[in-house]
């Protein structure tokens, strides 16, 4: 999958915030210690160093969410990260509760608050910063 067909499912998943370019993924994508897991309609890009992975991006077509492909690649790119890290960190927008379910599932907590962190048309969003502990009994 190209850098723009990932930036094309990004632009459809994040509708809020600015959506990442297809140059900002292909860097990520290119840089040392990243890791892309990829399902037909949607992707994660992540990161592990020094013992910790970082979830950079998760993002799903706008017309294939609600049917698992978010918990899929969450179960993927965790199975991975837990062969080089223990623990795992995420940010997410403190109002997507859909989000906030999904990684509840997975056994991420909130370690932090990032106030009016995600710039958007209208009001800006805190982040949460959440945590869980690798492995991870996924579901």
């Amino acid at each position: 999958m190209s850098s723009d067909d990932l930036a094309k499912i990004h632009a459809s998943a994040f509708t809020q915030e600015r959506p990442w370019t297809s140059a900002e993924i292909a860097a990520l994508v290119a840089a040392p210690h990243t890791h892309l897991t990829i399902d037909t309609d949607g992707f994660a890009l992540w990161r592990a160093v020094a013992d910790e992975a970082e979830l950079l991006t998760i993002a799903v077509l706008a017309e294939a969410q609600g049917r698992g492909i978010g918990a899929k690649l969450m179960q993927s790119w965790m199975s991975q990260a837990q062969k080089k890290a223990q623990t795992a960190f995420l940010d997410v927008a403190a109002d997507n509760h859909a989000a906030r379910a999904l990684y509840a599932k997975f056994g991420f907590e909130c370690v932090a608050r990032r106030k009016n962190y995600y710039q958007r048309t209208g009001p800006k969003a805190d982040a949460l910063t959440l945590r869980a502990s690798l492995p991870v009994s996924v579901p």
